[in-house]
């Protein structure tokens, strides 16, 4: 199926691959279309100025392509991209800093707007990793290793972690948490286990009591 330019412009939604934040929408015509799969960067038509433009070659805001999606009509684009910069004129990440409320509109921070936090993001790049091969990736090296691989360096770090807290490092101990984190997550990954399914047990360990054998106490018994 090929986009389907019979009826003229097609609205191009653009969203950042690694945060799955909408960053904007545009229109192609077919043109722009074949430039932007032609060069592997975003070009869109302006309805105002009535010519093609290529995102980024006046701010140095390129946004480089990492897949095209087409609705079940062929007249939607839904485009993944790697943005070199923000996406709006107004020097947002995001052109969707505006919540419609009853009381009007209320402007929001870049922080606010973001669609997921930073641990869901990092585990959606690590799942994309997973599915889509990236030459010279540190996570597809891990996951040709196996769960040894993984499970080594999710031990290793830890003790890290305790070395950095006895050397009283805050830097240091910052970093390696870090690591921990992120290994811990390619580890879940590895086992097909959501980050959703560990969100969920904190979240009952948070406002229920323990279970059945009382192994697990809520939070505040810790």
């Amino acid at each position: 199926m090929k986009p389907d330019f019979s009826k003229g412009l097609l609205p191009a939604v653009i969203v950042d691959d690694f945060s799955g934040d909408v960053l904007m929408v545009a229109y192609m015509n077919e043109t722009a279309y074949r430039k932007t799969m032609e060069s592997g960067q975003t070009w869109f038509y302006s309805r105002s100025r009535k010519e093609l433009w290529h995102k980024g070659a006046t701010s140095g805001n390129f946004q480089t392509v990492k897949s095209i999606r087409l609705d079940c009509d062929g007249d939607t684009l839904l485009i993944r991209v790697d943005p070199q910069g923000p996406a709006c004129h107004t020097g947002k990440n995001s052109c969707f800093f505006h919540e419609v409320t009853d009381e009007g509109t209320i402007e929001k921070n870049d922080e606010q707007v973001r669609g997921n936090n930073i641990f869901d993001q990092v585990m959606e790049e690590i799942e994309n990793r997973k599915e889509n091969r990236v030459e010279n990736s540190y996570t597809n090296y891990l996951f040709d290793k196996g769960i040894d691989k993984v499970g080594k360096k999710v031990i290793e770090e830890a003790g890290e972690v305790v070395i950095a807290a006895k050397n009283n490092d805050k830097q240091e101990l910052i970093n390696e948490v870090s690591d921990l984190l992120y290994h811990s997550l390619v580890l879940l990954a590895e086992q097909e286990v959501p980050l959703d399914a560990v969100k969920a047990e904190l979240d009952r360990r948070t406002n229920k009591k323990g279970n059945s054998k009382g192994d697990r106490p809520e939070i505040k018994n810790w």
